[in-house]
Formats: structure tokens, C-alpha cells, sequence
């Protein structure tokens, strides 16, 4: 009772608390002087339509390395606390029953889609809303499509490790590219900007959004395969 009633004395603190913010909102009436410049001239001196996009991968590239840092970090310490806790091998555990054959057809199916609509998202994010970490997101939920189907399934950590290290690597190297051939880090004119709208356009940005698609792609899944390996033993 005392655990309740603490619980909805914190609720109603916090529904205080956001119901002041909310009242007491008063948007600006003009852009800041940051925000204002972006609005104004990202679009020219990027090349690319969407302006969310270009500030993340360029004027923001710095941020984005932290992002996609700390992804790998969770990866790699889930894989770690996860490989601790396995005992031996999966012998004399009773195995799962098989899906059912309309159900492996159908995950046959969608799973390419999914990893195509993934790149598409990723491929197309300097043109319109989405990006790198959307498009990983969604090929690393074929991955876990593919294990809900099969949890028995097997993928190779190998593999998904070294993708996830070869993307990052190129990506550290462009950035590096950017501040010796033009502005600083991750600046996208290392690469012709091409037509404006067009998807050769914006640059550097596409080739960088498709290196941080795959490696939180393979970020995400490397997490998922993990969380299946262990659920199994």
C-alpha cells in the first residue's frame, strides 16, 4: 500500500511539474542566430534537401562519432556480459519445435525486403527523412524477424564483426579526409555536390549515411544474436 501510494504522489509530482512546462510554453516568435543560419544555408552549402541530415552528418559530425561510439560500446559489452554467462553448449536442451512452413515462406520473404527498404531509407536520407541509424535499425529488425521465426538460428559473429569494424573504419577515414581536403571532420565536400534533389547530390553525405546504416545495422543485430545465443542455453 505505501508503495502505491508513494508511486502516485511521484506521478502526480512529475504531471505538475510537465503541466507547468506546457502552460508556461511560449514558442519564439524568429529562429535563433544558429538555428537561423542552418535554415539558410545549409541547403546550399551542402547540397543536400533534407537540412536535418546535413547538420547530423556534417556540421554535427563530431556528435554523430560519439553516437555511433557508444553504440558499438553497448554492443560490445552486451557480447561480453553475454558470452560470460554460457555454459557449455546447447547438448541435451530440448530442442524448439520447427516453424510452421507458411511462417519460414513468409520471413523468407519479407526479410530482403526489409533489408531493402533499410537501404533505401539510409541511401535516401540527405533527400528525405531518414538516415543511417533509422536504415540499421530496420535491417537489424530483419535479423531479429529471422530469429522470432528461429531462434535456433545461427549467425556468424565474425562476420557482423568485422562489417561493423570495416564501416567505422572507412567512416573514421572520410572524416579524416574531410579535415585534410576541406572544412574539418566529415565535411561532405571531398566529393563533387552534384544537383541539388538528385540522389548523386549532397556531397560525401550518401556515402556516410550508408557506412553508419550498415554498422548500426550490424551493431543491432550483433546485440539481438547475442540475446538469442544466451536465451538458448
Amino acid at each position: 500500500m505505501i508503495k502505491k501510494v508513494i508511486s502516485l504522489v511521484l506521478l502526480a509530482g512529475f504531471a505538475a511539474i510537465f503541466s507547468s512546462l506546457l502552460l508556461g510554453y511560449v514558442p519564439d516568435e524568429s529562429l535563433n542566430l544558429t538555428a537561423r543560419y542552418y535554415a539558410e544555408n545549409t541547403a546550399s552549402e551542402t547540397g543536400a534537401a533534407n537540412i536535418v541530415t546535413a547538420i547530423i552528418v556534417t556540421y554535427r559530425g563530431l556528435d554523430t562519432l560519439g553516437e555511433v561510439t557508444v553504440l558499438f560500446l553497448t554492443a560490445a559489452i552486451v557480447g561480453l556480459v553475454l558470452a560470460q554467462t554460457r555454459v557449455g553448449d546447447s547438448k541435451g536442451v530440448e530442442k524448439m519445435p520447427p516453424a510452421g512452413e507458411l511462417l519460414e515462406v513468409g520471413t523468407r520473404l519479407l526479410a530482403p525486403m526489409i533489408v531493402l527498404f533499410g537501404a533505401y531509407v539510409f541511401i535516401n536520407g540527405h533527400l528525405t527523412p531518414g538516415g543511417g541509424f533509422q536504415g540499421g535499425a530496420i535491417i537489424a529488425s530483419a535479423v531479429l524477424l529471422l530469429l522470432l521465426t528461429n531462434p535456433l538460428r545461427r549467425f556468424s559473429h565474425r562476420l557482423i564483426a568485422r562489417l561493423e569494424s570495416t564501416m567505422g573504419l572507412f567512416y573514421i577515414a572520410i572524416g579524416v579526409l574531410g579535415m585534410a581536403l576541406a572544412g574539418g571532420f566529415l565535411d561532405n565536400h571531398i566529393l563533387p555536390l552534384g544537383e541539388f534533389g538528385t540522389l548523386l547530390s549532397a556531397g560525401a553525405i550518401p556515402l556516410i549515411y550508408v557506412l553508419i546504416g550498415l554498422k548500426v545495422g550490424a551493431e543491432f543485430s550483433s546485440m539481438m544474436v547475442s540475446l538469442s545465443e544466451t536465451e538458448d542455453q
